[in-house]
């Protein structure tokens, strides 16, 4: 102890300059950037550490869904679906901690924990319009439907049983809400379709098969409504985003090679589309890419920001995306990141 005291200062002193300078180039590069980060944003309690952030949303009421992999935060929790070969073997168990949390979208502060020993795989979040929560679980292989509590409301797909058909998923990834109500699921790392079911939870239709033409799939892993009910899908390892309509009929795709794989799609209040990008995990810094992007419907980049890191304002394997009702952005990060960031206009 008495060696550590000893250097402690030497050490400051050494890395300071580095510190100031890469703290400087971090804001002189941000200055032009459309959307800040908000500091301190949120706010934990200081015996309590985020594990992956695999899904976020908010309600009516600005508060900000986080679903949180707790101690379940491995890369390989989804089995061979969500891991490149080999897959493992074992089957994790459930999650003891609370895997959904509650912060007040403009303090940060905490409302709200709960899910314990429920789930096994957090993947998506959504808010429905009565500020229901529904989330997806890759490994259960269903998707749950609860009140703004806490509270079991529903539950589609057999659990720990893939399939392709009304009752079963393969590895569902998101879930988005038409304004009639309609459920959109993007199912996923095994099934590659996007699967349509009423209010209440009734399965209506289903499009898409593995593939890279239009109308395929290769891991549909967000979903999006806007308001005149055009379906928007991550269509991740092919690159782009699909826009069909409502009974999952193609209309365009956007693609660029200005852009990595688009991870999530969310439509704001303002009916403009926000994604998220990056590459694949650790691939993610050498493609360069690693941003969030607002574009209009017709697929034109309105604002563009972030990058790949680890510093405030940075992502490291950004996994999801929500919009608030004031305009913020909401950011989870996977892999090494573990967070959840808030990004306001300048």
């Amino acid at each position: 102890m008495g060696v550590w005291k000893s250097l402690r200062p030497i050490v400051l002193l050494a890395i300071l300059p580095a510190a100031i300078s890469v703290a400087f180039g971090q804001e002189q590069a941000g200055a032009l950037e459309p959307y800040v980060v908000v500091h301190g944003w949120p706010q934990l309690p200081s015996d309590f550490a985020l594990g992956q952030i695999s899904g976020v949303g908010v309600d009516s009421h600005n508060h900000v869904f986080v679903f949180n992999r707790a101690e379940n935060s491995s890369l390989c929790l989804g089995g061979e679906a969500a891991c490149p070969p080999p897959a493992p073997t074992w089957q994790p168990g459930p999650i003891a901690s609370p895997a959904i949390l509650s912060f007040d979208g403009k303090t940060g502060k905490l409302l709200a924990a709960w899910g314990k020993d429920r789930f096994v795989s957090p993947h998506g979040l959504g808010v429905d319009r009565h500020d229901n929560v529904w989330v997806t679980d890759v490994t259960l292989q269903q998707v749950f439907e609860f009140s703004n509590d806490g509270q079991l409301l529903l539950t589609l797909g057999k659990e720990r049983t893939a399939g392709l058909d009304g009752t079963h998923f393969n590895a569902p990834t998101a879930i988005a809400f038409a304004p009639d109500g309609s459920i959109y699921i993007s199912d996923g790392y095994g099934n590659s379709r996007v699967a349509k079911f009423s209010p209440g939870g009734k399965f209506l239709l289903d499009w898409g098969h593995k593939g890279s033409g239009p109308g395929e799939f290769n891991t549909p892993h967000g979903i999006a409504v806007d308001r005149q009910g055009l379906v928007y899908v991550a269509d991740r390892e092919n690159s782009r985003i699909q826009v069909f309509d409502p009974n999952g009929k193609f209309l365009r795709m956007w693609q660029s090679d200005e852009l990595g794989k688009p991870w999530d799609v969310a439509v704001g209040p303002d009916n403009l589309l926000y994604t998220v990008y990056g590459g694949n995990g650790i691939f993610a810094k050498a493609a360069g890419h690693e941003e969030l992007v607002k574009s209009d419907l017709s697929g034109k980049i309105l604002a563009r920001w972030s990058r790949f890191g680890n510093y405030d304002g940075q992502i490291y394997w950004g996994h999801a995306i929500a919009v608030g009702a004031d305009g913020a952005v909401y950011v989870g990060d996977v892999n090494q990141g573990m967070r959840v960031q808030k990004f306001v206009a300048r």
